[in-house]
């Protein structure tokens, strides 16, 4: 057997990558009987069937490090999460989504703000201070003007990095500037509704220089919480973890209890009041989901 990695999969063919050779496997009923569902990013054994077609079959699954569920990716090192400074203008509550999916999946998480050439740096300077204060690394982008493509490239080597945002945002035209070898579809914004159209059917995995894989993943609008425990989620907030030593209960949610060391980070300026809105948010749409 040969070991690869699958990069795609469409209707029930399997795309498989062996050392640069592209193999189009179909996998073994086995799968099927035990439930197991191949996805991008799985590192597979195969048995070629025949070299000259490049064709296979999977044979085996190996184990995964950790499994993505939208976008449905696995053995991920880290997530590039791109929002636009405008065109379209920033959901910061989507935003907030995602990271907590990164999170509790224990990435890397990078956030890159791209289109910065179209606003003045002082109308996107309070989205990176929020998120730098809460301990994440900004890029800011321009593939128009490149800058920061030099700083995201730098990022992508030896990872296997999910890169993903909503619609419009500039992913596949980022990627494209990266490593112009991609040449993926990109996107035009629709003035009408300031959103972007959707230009990437399905996630892909793509190899970049320096061993380095990148999924340019479809573009969403919403992401389920039911997956996390209420008790879980604080953690997926990592500025408040050090603010948890001060509230005077160990199970406090940091909503209506007295004493709260978030609570009172919120109101000293120490942790960004619309993250705390977004936690709120996601702790009433978990106990909501778990009502049903």
């Amino acid at each position: 057997m040969y070991s690869g990695r699958l990069i795609k999969g469409i209707g029930g063919f399997y795309y498989v990558d062996i050392n640069g050779e592209i193999f189009e496997c179909k996998a073994r009923g086995l799968f099927r009987k035990k439930k197991v569902v191949p996805v991008v990013g799985d590192y597979v054994e195969i048995d070629i069937i025949d070299r000259e077609n490049k064709k296979g079959v999977m044979e085996k699954i190996n184990e995964r490090h950790n499994e993505l569920i939208r976008p449905s990716v696995s053995n991920v090192d880290q997530a590039i999460v791109v929002f636009a400074v405008t065109q379209p203008d920033p959901h910061l509550s989507l935003l907030d989504r995602f990271l907590v999916l990164a999170e509790s999946q224990r990435l890397n998480i990078i956030i890159c703000l791209n289109k910065i050439d179209l606003l003045k740096e002082e109308e996107y300077r309070e989205i990176v201070n929020i998120y730098t204060s809460a301990g994440y690394k900004v890029i800011l982008t321009s593939s128009k003007q490149d800058i920061g493509i030099s700083d995201l490239r730098e990022e992508l080597k030896n990872k296997t990095t999910v890169f993903a945002g909503p619609s419009g945002v500039g992913k596949s035209t980022l990627l494209n500037y990266i490593h112009p070898g991609l040449k993926l579809q990109t996107g035009e914004i629709s003035i009408k509704i300031g959103r972007g159209k959707h230009t990437t059917r399905h996630a892909e995995l793509m190899a970049v220089e320096e061993d380095g894989w990148v999924v340019d993943t479809p573009g969403f609008s919403s992401l389920n919480m039911d997956f996390i425990h209420e008790d879980d989620l604080h953690f997926h907030f990592p500025e408040f973890v050090p603010c948890m030593d001060n509230c005077k209960f160990n199970s406090c949610k940091h909503m209506n209890e007295p004493s709260c060391g978030v609570k009172e980070a919120v109101a000293l300026g120490k942790v960004s009041k619309n993250r705390y809105t977004s936690y709120i948010q996601f702790i009433d749409e978990i106990r909501k989901s778990r009502r049903y």
